[in-house]
């Protein structure tokens, strides 16, 4: 495991050294200089990633960032690629067979490994389109739900009423769980989201209830990517055991994506789904907004649908009952049931 690794290295490794001064971009004199320092202490690209990891964390980075960080240097490292010549990278990048988000993510991973050297590069650019999210029906989330693990059932059991981040879910504690007030508080959010408090079901106390507390958190010590391991071999015997394909289409964050378009369609309320989801802007909400629309769409015929600019006719809009749907340019939509 990546923080395994950091604190046996941290023994026998020094923190690389950056160069001082502004950032410089890779030209062959600096990547000389950089890969003769480096040489000189022996390291390998495993020396530099270890290195690396230290930093990040020394400057409080999150545990979810410095692993994934990580294991996309990792992966540049198990394709051959010179971390100090940003022309592997590229060919790697392009030879790569991955969606254009997943090489974006390699390449921020790489910018921040640069910069902790003082150095830039000039990344390939990449047509990232974000894909609307499959929303399933909602017995197929119980009857997953039901056919797995207990603790895994418990866990995924939670993503479903609180839409929380994986990462946030993984790490969360006991003392941030009421169970006589049925409440769960996020108080350490993933990907600088809000802090927010949910209401559980009964059904989620009580499952909760029956896990056994070996430590501070519930879930235990596991990351993330070990929390997925076994949720995905969970899906798989639960696909075989239902005879359900439909399961396959279920992920992680399926469950996020569902509870965002639910909580929309009941309440109609984007700014409730943001404070929900902990989104900061409410751009990242539109999504399930056009996807609640879609899924709904026969139940959504009987609106009166407003477009106006100016604050005067906004507020003339909330008067009578109008709610906001989005912004499109200067054009500010409002809607309201007939």
């Amino acid at each position: 495991m990546p923080s395994r690794m950091a604190d046996d290295a941290s023994m026998n490794s020094q923190v690389c050294v950056s160069l001082q001064g502004k950032s410089k971009n890779l030209d062959n004199t600096t990547v000389e200089k950089v890969v003769g320092e480096n040489l000189k202490q022996g390291q390998t690209n495993q020396g530099l990633i270890v290195n690396f990891m230290m930093q990040l964390r020394n400057e409080n980075y999150s545990t979810e960032t410095i692993e994934t960080y990580t294991k996309n240097l990792s992966r540049l490292s198990a394709l051959g690629c010179d971390l100090f010549n940003p022309e592997t990278v590229k060919q790697a990048l392009a030879n790569l067979e991955r969606s254009e988000v997943r090489k974006h993510g390699i390449a921020a991973a790489y910018t921040r490994f640069l910069k902790s050297h003082g150095l830039t590069w000039n990344p390939p650019r990449f047509r990232i389109t974000r894909k609307i999210p499959y929303i399933p029906p909602e017995r197929d989330l119980d009857d997953l739900i039901a056919a797995c693990p207990k603790k895994t059932a418990t866990f995924l059991q939670t993503l479903k009423e609180t839409a929380l981040r994986t990462s946030e879910c993984s790490r969360l504690p006991w003392k941030d769980i009421d169970l006589e007030r049925k409440l769960i508080v996020m108080n350490q959010p993933s990907k600088g989201g809000t802090p927010r408090i949910f209401k559980i079901s009964e059904k989620l106390a009580r499952m909760l209830s029956a896990l056994r507390r070996k430590n501070e958190f519930v879930w235990g010590t596991s990351s993330k990517v070990t929390r997925g391991s076994l949720f995905y071999r969970a899906r798989k015997s639960a696909v075989h055991k239902l005879s359900n394909p439909r399961l396959t289409k279920i992920g992680l964050h399926t469950f996020r994506h569902w509870k965002a378009t639910m909580l929309y369609h009941q309440t109609k309320n984007p700014m409730l789904v943001k404070e929900f989801l902990g989104h900061r802007v409410l751009d990242t909400t539109l999504l399930y907004i056009q996807t609640e629309t879609a899924l709904f769409m026969e139940e959504n015929d009987g609106f009166t649908v407003q477009a106006v600019k100016t604050p005067e006719d906004i507020k003339g809009l909330l008067e009578v009952g109008y709610e906001y749907v989005c912004a499109q340019g200067e054009l500010i939509f409002f809607r309201k049931r007939k």
